[in-house]
């Protein structure tokens, strides 16, 4: 190519105008080994650099008609594109882990009750045993985990309450859960 970025340019453009399979197919040629890479070093899997190259590529045929030659060159579209997804990857893998941790949470202390033969009031045993649990996490954290779990409350109306930013509140659920976790464990044990 003499003029890569021009060559690129008009691979995108016939993407956007004429859904040209063969356009599309030389810039993942060019793209995919350059998007893995940018995935490995920033997910930190095969698994999830693969899924940043499928997931933007994707993106690229389905929004080339976004795309506007005067505004920039097809490289640093396709680079946004890749960006954003990769956040959006990364945000999506840290709810889930917050999410994760939570659930793993009631699943030991059920597993627990089970195996001490509770029979009865299990439920009550396992709720002085969680509020136990929360009892010993900084006030700022029983906070958190009784706005979300008893009030209800949704990260969003918790923030607004405390007066504080949501990421907040999301940085104190998480390192709860993680106590809560570690401490449910132990009791385990």
């Amino acid at each position: 190519m003499d003029n890569p970025d021009g060559d690129l340019t008009s691979l995108l453009v016939r993407v956007a105008e004429r859904a040209d399979k063969a356009a599309f197919a030389t810039l993942f040629h060019h793209f995919a080994p350059r998007i893995r890479s940018y995935g490995l070093r920033h997910l930190g899997s095969e698994a999830n650099a693969m899924e940043l190259v499928q997931e933007t590529m994707l993106l690229v045929w389905q929004k080339a008609r976004l795309y506007h030659p005067d505004k920039g060159a097809a490289t640093t579209w396709i680079y946004t594109v890749m960006r954003n997804q990769s956040f959006d990857m990364l945000r999506r893998r840290r709810v889930s882990k917050e999410e994760l941790c939570a659930e793993e949470i009631w699943p030991l202390l059920e597993f627990r009750a089970e195996e001490e033969h509770l029979s009865g009031g299990e439920d009550a045993v396992l709720t002085r045993q969680m509020a136990h649990y929360v009892a010993t996490l900084p006030e700022p954290q029983q906070q958190v985990v009784r706005g979300i779990y008893l009030q209800e409350l949704s990260q969003q109306e918790l923030a607004d309450r405390l007066g504080v930013p949501l990421g907040t509140i999301k940085s104190r659920l998480r390192l709860a859960l993680q106590k809560l976790k570690e401490q449910v464990e132990q009791g385990h044990d």
